[in-house]
């Protein structure tokens, strides 16, 4: 399973961003292009492993957002986009993004007091973005019915399982200063 996506996470290239080796992939940045084998690949997987029986799928722009349409058009559920914009719209939640090498607002938008959601997402790392779009869920009063992240680097998802989120990641990855060195699936 997810064969297309470990091959193609080992074969990603691998730059430095501060002090953090950033790997560069179609997935994670839309680099050098999104092949619709491998979008195929994963929302198959997301398909097969999450709770779908909700009112919207939510993600974070950018790299959420191909995922996001390709689970949208096959479930027939509608997408809401958190934004790194602000709109003004009536209800807008705005909350704060921490990541391991930047810090930005984001908006949330379209979530109604009660509706069930699944947040869909790229990659998670230090957890920041992820936590973000949860709390800003709870401000809005919707209810997390699943968490799916495609790549799971780093500790965040063990910070997020600390305060009480189970968050379900698709393969789990080690990065060095050269390149990718490991590409495990995991046990959700």
């Amino acid at each position: 399973m997810l064969e297309r996506l470990k091959k193609s996470l080992l074969e990603a290239p691998v730059f430095k961003r501060g002090n953090y080796n950033y790997f560069i992939h179609p997935i994670t940045d839309g680099v050098p292009e999104i092949r619709p084998d491998l979008i195929r690949e994963v929302v198959s997987h997301i398909v097969r492993i999450a709770d779908l029986e909700v009112d919207k799928i939510v993600t974070v722009e950018a790299m959420g957002i191909p995922i996001g349409i390709a689970l949208s058009m096959i479930c027939d559920i509608p997408l809401v986009i958190i934004r790194k914009r602000k709109y003004g719209l009536p209800g807008e939640i705005e909350v704060s993004q921490v990541t391991g090498y930047s810090k930005s607002q984001l908006f949330l938008n379209g979530i109604d007091r009660g509706d069930r959601v699944i947040v869909v997402d790229d990659v998670i790392s230090t957890g920041g973005t992820l936590l973000a779009t949860l709390e800003s869920l709870k401000v809005a009063g919707a209810s997390v019915s699943d968490i799916v992240v495609v790549i799971k680097r780093g500790d965040g998802s063990d910070k997020l399982k600390a305060k009480g989120y189970n968050v379900k990641t698709m393969v789990e990855v080690d990065v060095d200063e050269r390149r990718v060195t490991d590409v495990r699936e995991c046990n959700n």
